[in-house]
């Protein structure tokens, strides 16, 4: 670290070897470490002088969730500072919490790009729609509701598959008030951007 630093004429960055859990290390000679420990230092190296750019490539691969949550609150960090991260992960929900923009490659070509809110707007998911009343009025016969494509029945919920959340959701509260039943919950899942990519692949892979 303190070579790292001295390169980059900056003050040494002990903090970061704080902050990826080598503190106990911090005498022991790079050879010494771990391959996990190993690739924790090249992190704290590779951002010690604030860089205006950072490549990651899977910074979190086999590592156990408090090491995952150390590194996205560090790769956030860099984010508020301003610096700009490419970021390579096959892993789905780190690309949706972290990413602002996010591209989907395809036998090394682009096949969907943007936001991950504009991702998972397009495409022909599902909105899944879960709702739980104290009643039970939506197991009667005539609990049928516009532009649900599935139904299906889970610890006492009903989950409804739509295409048009907005009019499934009114036409459920107003059946829901009709009935004199009461509303326990209600949650709206919009599909996730694995389940987009999943859709994605399958359209490139059967055109």
């Amino acid at each position: 670290m303190r070579f790292f630093c001295t390169y980059h004429k900056i003050a040494p960055r002990f903090d970061l070897i704080e902050r990826v859990g080598l503190t106990e290390k911090h005498h022991a000679q790079y050879h010494e470490l771990s391959g996990g420990q190993q690739r924790r230092l090249s992190l704290a190296l590779a951002v010690a002088h604030r860089p205006a750019v950072v490549i990651l490539d899977e910074p979190t691969s086999g590592l156990d969730v408090a090491s995952r949550v150390m590194r996205h609150e560090l790769i956030r960090e860099l984010q508020s500072d301003g610096t700009t991260i490419l970021l390579a992960t096959h892993d789905m929900a780190e690309a949706s919490d972290l990413a602002s923009r996010v591209a989907i490659l395809l036998r090394g070509r682009i096949a969907a790009i943007g936001t991950p809110m504009e991702l998972t707007a397009t495409g022909g998911s599902l909105t899944r729609i879960s709702v739980l009343t104290e009643g039970d009025c939506l197991s009667l016969p005539d609990a049928v509701f516009p532009a649900v494509q599935q139904t299906q029945s889970r610890d006492a919920y009903v989950i409804y598959f739509s295409t048009d959340v907005g009019r499934t959701v009114s036409a459920l509260i107003s059946f829901i008030t009709d009935r004199k039943d009461v509303l326990i919950d209600l949650r709206v899942e919009r599909p996730s951007l694995e389940d987009r990519f999943l859709e994605i692949t399958t359209e490139h892979t059967n055109p």
